[in-house]
């Protein structure tokens, strides 16, 4: 029924101008803002078209799961990036990390995943396939 429908995704963020900044410069997002007032949002405009919305809540909560993983062609030299660009890695327990906070993934998953939060504190990935 609604497999032709063009889908898509959002999530919570406790400042938008915070996450605006982070998302478009930190990242290099394209990041649109769209509405105006209580009604104001961004749009994260990433490849293939998909667009993601960021809708402020005052009583946001972070997730407790990835909410956007990035796939990438080399992991190591992204997250070398991401660090110069003031982003620190998240080591969870139970995983075992490299010195620069890469999980290096078996059979059934990525080849590499590295995880790092929003200002919000939302979850966030870049991969590698294998």
């Amino acid at each position: 029924m609604l497999g032709q429908s063009q889908a898509f995704s959002g999530f919570s963020v406790d400042d938008l101008d915070e996450a605006r900044r982070f998302y478009g410069e930190t990242l290099g997002l394209q990041v649109e803002d769209t509405g105006e007032g209580e009604m104001r949002m961004l749009t994260l405009r990433l490849g293939g078209g998909t667009q993601v919305f960021v809708y402020p809540k005052p009583t946001h909560t972070p997730a407790t799961f990835t909410i956007l993983n990035f796939p990438v062609d080399d992991i190591e030299t992204t997250v070398d990036e991401l660090q110069r660009r003031g982003v620190s890695l998240t080591r969870y327990p139970g995983f075992e990390h490299d010195e620069k906070g890469i999980v290096r993934v078996g059979n059934g998953g990525p080849a590499a995943i590295a995880w790092f939060t929003d200002p919000a504190g939302n979850v966030l990935s870049v991969l590698q396939e294998h």
